[in-house]
């Protein structure tokens, strides 16, 4: 008796080419124009640290453009993300850049962090800006910070300065300081 493999043949083919349809379904494939793979994403590059229910995701200083370093006496923005995982509020009363900066202003002076949620210290405008660079601050190193808690406690971090070209070029640079001035005789 022989048996034909028409059918098998058949079947075989047929499991192969659904297969070969159901890969990039199952393996969350996207196409066409607006796919995500086509748009540039960055590395995470920031620094990432936790106290208590506290987490601080992706702080990073920004540098000068074409890898320049910032001048002493200069002022850098820095960014960055704190989610609040607890079951109850925290907030940022200050952050610290002990032998980079003289102060680090912080707007609003402090930031709620709500249960639960992220306060978001991104750009394009600094939220949270280091004054009075005690010295060159070229892009590269890290730099020492320390983000103070209510509840949570200190955070102290390395936090990496980033140059400000390619994704990072659309970040701004923080406004110059101002001091009081004293009044012009006539």
């Amino acid at each position: 008796m022989i048996r034909s493999s028409h059918g098998s043949k058949l079947l075989r083919r047929l499991l192969i080419g659904a297969a070969a349809l159901l890969i990039p379904v199952l393996t969350g494939c996207e196409a066409g124009n607006n796919a995500p793979t086509l748009q540039f994403h960055p590395a995470a590059n920031g620094a990432y640290g936790s106290a208590d229910a506290i987490g601080v995701d992706n702080a990073f200083i920004l540098g000068a453009a074409d890898n320049a370093p910032l001048a002493p006496g200069s002022s850098a923005s820095m960014f960055l993300a704190i989610y609040n995982g607890g079951n109850s509020a925290d907030k940022l009363l200050s952050v610290s850049a002990p032998g980079t900066a003289t102060s680090v202003q912080v707007a609003g002076g402090s930031v709620a962090v709500p249960a639960q949620d992220t306060a978001y210290l991104t750009g394009p405008a600094p939220k949270v800006v280091l004054r009075g660079l005690t010295s060159a601050l070229p892009s590269g190193p890290t730099v020492t910070v320390v983000l103070t808690f209510q509840n949570a406690g200190a955070v102290t971090l390395a936090v990496p300065v980033e140059p400000r070209t390619g994704y990072y070029s659309a970040l701004s640079p923080p406004a110059p300081s101002v001091s009081p001035s004293t009044p012009a005789k006539p």
